[in-house]
């Protein structure tokens, strides 16, 4: 049987094996070339087809090609002979030439246009035979397959999120850490989402699941991304459509969910091309009702008087969120795109915050209780906007082919309102009040501006070489007016000790210059970003400035040694920074229960890493990595108590070191044909080294984390998935974690020729997802769970409508990348 009627040429992964074994660059000794061109039948350039050069005699393959944006392609070394070119793209029918000869008196041949049309039928098998796992190891990233996962659809982009390996979500305490360490710049699209840490997590929570595409895991960027994000970036892609002609399609979602309260979210999603116009856009809305928990018991011991306090605290909650974006792309020619992208968030979300706390003897004799209802609305807008240029120089010039311009302009605009409606009541051992409620309120608006610009510039040297270079500044303006009231005979009183207005202003500077080259067993990229930094925090109620400017240089290299077809080394350094968040700067006093309360920091400093990381690679599928890094200056949660008081107060401090040793491995396994399985292994140590209230901070520990992923294809068009995961004990600042892991299944079943899908799934079926820890340090001991509805049914139905060809709109990375993560809560 010859290569060209067999059946793994038909095989849709095929294109990519030949592209991934053509040499580049590299001409035989003799022989010729074959070139030409591929249209569709519109007589548009194709690109990205895949072109083979087989002997007319046997159809064996000889050379092989990629077509170019131009619908162009050379196939070099060709010997004297007789061939024929095949050309083929998914979604289109294979297409061969006319016999033609090669020999030393015409060693060069030009074939006339390779004309491909469509083939439905193919592009259907393509889509199920090509289905992605849900975790897919690529060289330099981790790949989550969202849109291809059962068990993600009807939950949110932060569900998906703890069920990614290395990923741990703290959703209580709104954190987010990679591989054992905080610090991780989080994108949607490239772009920013213009948020604090808490944000980004509020901002996940209402991103339906339905309308990701994939989540990008990052482990050491290179220097053109943001030096900030010390242990990473995580990069959510929203759905595209696919590619192909002019035309419209879009794709409309509609789940539903239970678990102890109902949620219901729907999403449109449209994409129109029309010749050198593309217009896209998506509307998400989702309703969400849930809770959240926290058992707490402080020990206290004051003069040798112990005593004890034991909180217990549930929050009921609901909220309404709209996400919508908006972009235009205009390519009057080849060289050039002007692009507009608008995109936006509008959250309400109200909240009945029930704490009630007991004041116990040693011995468990209650002395005293209180109570504190905290009935708390919060609404967040956020509005930005996006002027993009592309320039592709004149290919035909010498050294033009492949040198590219980009220009962003961003301007946004973030306003968050939370108010605080707080009654607390006392109560003697008997039940009695022992005084008349407290009442109080807290309004704390803030707005945040951004301003910023980006220039990329591409330049290849050949075609196994490149230079990148850019320039970007951002402005940040955060303006936080907290004010504290106490009502006293019927009137509001100002409570100066918690009343605030804090304005932070920031401007970063940044230059990088990155190169990369090839050989033939080697290749080398490295980097040198420079960031200089002025900001200015001026608490104007209390009348404190201060003022910090400082430069920094983030080298980074990457080195990659092909030691076969099979196994692959990589070795990399990265330095990177964290500055702290814009809110976090206020020293404003936020009550959290009668014995607690959080209190910000503006004297925080960023922190820097120093991150190493040696990796290996079989069959561009199992990975085995060990990396070391070391954060100094590390912005930690720390906690003070007054044992007279029994009050605990929350606050941010830079500690001296934490040092993160890390070991990771993934790899699948193939159990049956139905049956295929990804298994990812993360064992991580980490070490905190710091002086804190006086004594020597040594708090360290070994983890892991542990994620098995199943998916089965079933009879008549069914399919599922199974995930389980589990997070053993570790450390954090002050606080020693324990364990704890999920169960998710689903299951699938396509409908009307597979432009319907009805899923149906179940996450934390076991109800295991629950944090536990402990504090002792000093004079505290302090015990915890938090917990939240992590168990939920949901039914979720997705349907694709409209020409499935039409060319997917680009993805933008815009130059606002780092400030997302700093905008004040």
């Amino acid at each position: 049987m010859t290569l060209l009627h067999s059946r793994w040429f038909r095989h849709p992964l095929f294109p990519v094996m030949v592209a991934g074994l053509i040499p580049f660059g590299v001409r035989a000794q003799s022989g010729g070339t074959v070139s030409g061109d591929v249209r569709s039948e519109a007589g548009k350039p194709v690109q990205f087809a895949t072109l083979m050069l087989v002997k007319a005699a046997d159809s064996s393959l000889v050379k092989g090609a990629i077509s170019d944006v131009d619908g162009r392609y050379v196939l070099e070394a060709a010997a004297s002979g007789t061939y024929r070119v095949a050309a083929s793209l998914v979604g289109y029918k294979k297409v061969f030439s006319p016999v033609f000869s090669l020999n030393a008196s015409h060693p060069d041949h030009r074939l006339a246009s390779l004309v491909l049309s469509e083939d439905a039928k193919q592009l259907g098998e393509v889509k199920v035979t090509g289905r992605k796992p849900f975790i897919e190891q690529q060289p330099d990233k981790l790949v989550l397959n969202v849109e291809n996962s059962i068990v993600a659809s009807g939950g949110t982009a932060l569900e998906v999120l703890e069920k990614a390996p290395g990923v741990v979500v703290d959703q209580q305490n709104d954190r987010l850490s990679l591989k054992g360490r905080e610090g991780v710049l989080v994108m949607i699209d490239g772009k920013p989402t213009y948020l604090s840490a808490a944000e980004v997590m509020n901002l996940l929570r209402s991103t339906p699941s339905n309308s990701v595409e994939t989540i990008e895991i990052i482990s050491n960027p290179s220097a053109r991304y943001d030096a900030a994000g010390t242990s990473g970036i995580i990069n959510i892609r929203l759905k595209r459509s696919s590619r192909a002609s002019d035309g419209t399609n879009g794709s409309l979602t509609l789940g539903a969910g239970y678990g102890r309260f109902p949620k219901y979210n729907g999403g449109l999603t449209l994409n129109s091309r029309r010749g050198a116009w593309n217009l896209y856009g998506n509307y998400n809305y989702d309703h969400r009702e849930g809770y959240g928990g926290i058992d707490l018991e402080r020990r206290f011991n004051d003069n040798g008087v112990r005593s004890i306090v034991e909180q217990t605290g549930y929050r009921p909650n609901r909220s309404d969120g709209h996400t919508f974006r908006a972009g235009i792309d205009f390519t009057p020619g080849k060289r050039n795109t002007f692009g507009l992208l608008l995109n936006g968030l509008l959250v309400d979300s109200r909240a009945r915050i029930n704490n009630d706390n007991r004041v116990l003897t040693a011995d468990r004799v209650l002395l005293s209780s209180q109570t504190m209802i905290n009935a708390t609305r919060r609404s967040s807008e956020r509005l930005a906007a996006n002027l993009n240029y592309r320039h592709t120089f004149d290919s035909t010039r010498r050294g033009g082919q492949g040198r590219e311009l980009l220009v962003d302009l961003d301007g946004s605009k973030v306003t968050i309102d939370p108010t605080d409606n707080l009654i607390t009541r006392s109560f003697h051992a008997s039940g009695a009040e022992s005084r008349p409620p407290l009442v109080q309120r807290s309004l704390s608006p803030s707005e945040v501006t951004i301003r910023a610009g980006k220039l990329d510039y591409v330049h290849p040297l050949g075609k196994k070489a490149r230079l990148e270079a850019g320039w970007k500044t951002s402005y940040v303006t955060s303006d936080n007016d907290v004010r504290f009231e106490t009502r006293t005979e019927g009137a509001w009183q100002s409570d100066s000790s918690r009343t605030n207005h804090f304005v932070y202003e920031e401007t970063i500077h940044a230059a990088y210059l990155n190169g990369r080259q090839e050989w033939k067993r080697w290749t080398l990229q490295a980097g040198l970003r420079m960031e200089q930094t002025r900001s200015t925090g001026n608490s104007i109620t209390l009348s404190k400035i201060v003022e910090r400017s400082y430069t920094n240089l983030f080298p980074s290299v990457f080195l990659t040694q092909k030691l076969s077809d099979k196994h692959q080394l990589q070795y990399s350094f990265s330095r990177r920074i964290d500055r702290p968040n814009y809110q976090h700067l206020n020293p404003f006093v936020y009550v959290m229960d009668p014995y607690a309360y959080f209190q910000g920091n503006p004297y925080l400093k960023p922190q820097y890493t120093n991150a190493f990381q040696v990796g290996y690679t079989y069959k561009g599928e199992t990975t085995l990595s060990f990396g070391f890094n070391r954060t100094t200056d590390v912005i930690t949660d720390v906690t003070e108590q007054n044992d007279r008081t029994r009050v605990t107060k929350v606050t941010l401090l830079n500690l001296d070191v934490l040092t993160n040793l890390n070991l990771n491995l993934s790899f699948p396994v193939t159990v049956a044909r139905w049956w295929t399985t990804r298994q990812s292994v993360n064992l991580f140590r980490n070490a905190y080294d710091a002086d804190y209230l006086g004594k020597r901070l040594t708090n360290s520990g070994y983890s892991a984390n542990l994620m098995s992923n199943h998916s089965f294809t079933l009879p008549k068009g069914f399919s599922a998935e199974v995930v389980g995961q589990y997070n053993s004990p570790f450390v954090y600042g002050l606080n020693k974690m324990r364990g704890f892991g999920q169960v998710s299944l689903g299951v699938q079943k396509s409908l009307w020729e597979k432009k319907a899908t009805l899923r149906l799934n179940v996450s934390d079926l076991f109800y295991t997802n629950q944090n536990r820890g402990r504090i002792a340090y000093q004079n505290m001991d302090i015990r915890f769970r938090s917990f939240y509805e992590s168990r939920v049914v949901r039914l979720n139905f997705s349907y694709n409508f409209g020409n499935r060809n039409v060319k997917a709109a680009r993805n933008r990375r815009t130059s606002l990348e780092d400030e997302q993560n700093r905008v004040g809560q």
